[in-house]
């Protein structure tokens, strides 16, 4: 299983930018993806984006489409999510997954390893 460690939350000013991490480590990332969710309270956790370790391949909900890019560092084994023109809405535990995924990259169910969360609060 990989261990993931989030960082980067905050509170920021709508229309401002955060960008969050996540650590890997306890195994090689070859064919796994890592992907981005979010929960805001009441809500269900819904997906934000996705990469594949190997090739880099890239996949966005609607809404961080434009405004967010998730990317990831093969030396220092972290992805990251850099969140622009964030809105009130955006407001959320964000959370970092690892999992050998094939087909379903917005499933929650498709990953297997998740980290602690961040929480990200975006004031109006």
């Amino acid at each position: 299983q990989v261990q993931l460690v989030e960082s980067g939350g905050g509170l920021v000013q709508a229309g401002g930018s955060l960008r969050l991490s996540c650590a890997a480590s306890g195994r090689t990332l070859n064919n796994f993806a890592m992907g981005w969710f979010r929960q805001a309270p009441g809500k269900e956790r819904e997906f934000v984006a996705a990469i594949r370790w190997s090739g880099g391949s890239t996949y966005y909900a609607e809404f961080a489409k434009g405004r967010f890019t998730i990317s990831r560092d093969n030396a220092k084994i972290t992805v990251y999510l850099q969140m622009n023109s964030l809105k009130p809405e955006d407001t959320a535990v964000y959370y970092c997954a690892a999992g050998r995924v094939v087909y379903g990259m917005e499933y929650s169910s498709s990953y297997d390893s998740w980290g602690q969360g961040t929480q990200v609060t975006v004031s109006s």
